[in-house]
């Protein structure tokens, strides 16, 4: 019994310091690149696999390793839009973002599995996720107006 008392004493006398050690990298993150440049270089191509999936259907297995590779770069691109430095606020942006890494990492998945008509069926999912964000922050979006 009081082998298991001093355990869990070092126990809780670790714990604070093991989660200092854990968080202290997230101070060492930093954005690169703007906004837009996430967008058009990342988010748009990555985005255009799942949504022309049906006229540009992966056929060699190198071709499925580039999809997953590029629904991989959606799902987390929406972790990285959540990162301090690109999210605008910690409620709706929050919840947009979240939508896209959701629709990502289910595009993902499906192309794991090979799945074109998950990756199809998914299309609405992702395309509300882009609507939703370009609706509460870019509401001039796709009308020519630039902001």
């Amino acid at each position: 019994m009081r082998k298991l008392t001093v355990i869990f004493t070092l126990f809780l006398l670790l714990v604070p310091h093991l989660e200092a050690q854990v968080a202290a990298p997230a101070s060492d993150l930093k954005v690169v690149g703007t906004m837009s440049e996430l967008m058009i270089r990342i988010i748009y191509p990555a985005s255009d696999a799942v949504f022309y999936i049906t006229t540009r259907t992966p056929e060699t297995d190198v071709q499925w390793g580039e999809l997953q590779g590029q629904t991989l770069m959606l799902a987390e691109s929406a972790n990285l839009l959540m990162m301090a430095g690109h999210a605008r606020d910690q409620d709706r942006w929050m919840a947009d973002a979240r939508l896209m890494r959701d629709a990502g990492a289910a595009a993902f998945k499906a192309a794991k599995a090979k799945d074109v008509k998950a990756l199809e069926a998914l299309n609405d999912q992702l395309y509300q996720s882009c609507t939703t964000c370009h609706m509460h922050y870019r509401p001039n979006y796709g009308r020519g107006v630039v902001r």
